[in-house]
C-alpha cells in the first residue's frame, strides 16, 4: 500500500496540476491515478481542503467535441430552457430553486397576492350563548 505525497497549498512542485488546471492547458488525466495532493490547513474547526493532483507529462489532449456531442449538449441545454409550466423556451437556464421561469413565478406570486387579499383578515365569532 502506497500512500501519496502530500503537499502545502500553493507549494506544488512543477510537473502537478489539478483537474481544472489540466483543462486550462487543453488537458485531461487520460486514465492516470492521483499521483499527489494538496492539503490547505484546517480553519476554525473546519477538516482541511484537499486537491488531487495529475502529472502533467502523462496527461492527455481533451478529446474534440463530435457532432453527435454537440447535439447531445444542445438537447440538454434546451432541457434546460424549457419552463415545466408554460412549456416555453425562455432564452435562459431556469433556477433549479424556483423550477419555473420568471414569468410563470411572478404570475404565481400575483395569484397569491390576490388570494391573501380576498381572504384578509376575519373577525372571529363568539359562540352563541
Amino acid at each position: 500500500m502506497s500512500t501519496l505525497p502530500v503537499f502545502r497549498w500553493h507549494l506544488a512542485p512543477d510537473g502537478y496540476a489539478t483537474r481544472r488546471q489540466l483543462r486550462a492547458r487543453n488537458l485531461r488525466p487520460g486514465g492516470q491515478d492521483v499521483a499527489a495532493q494538496l492539503e490547505r490547513p484546517r480553519r476554525r474547526g473546519r477538516p482541511p481542503l484537499v486537491a488531487y493532483l495529475y502529472r502533467v507529462d502523462l496527461a492527455k489532449p481533451v478529446r474534440p467535441m463530435t457532432p453527435g456531442r454537440w447535439q447531445a449538449h444542445a438537447a440538454m441545454m434546451r432541457a434546460r430552457r424549457v419552463c415545466p409550466r408554460c412549456r416555453m423556451d425562455v432564452g435562459y437556464c431556469i433556477p433549479r430553486s424556483y423550477g419555473i421561469c420568471g414569468r410563470c413565478l411572478a404570475a404565481e406570486e400575483t395569484s397569491e397576492e390576490i388570494a391573501d387579499q380576498d381572504s384578509g383578515p376575519r373577525s372571529v365569532g363568539l359562540p352563541a350563548m
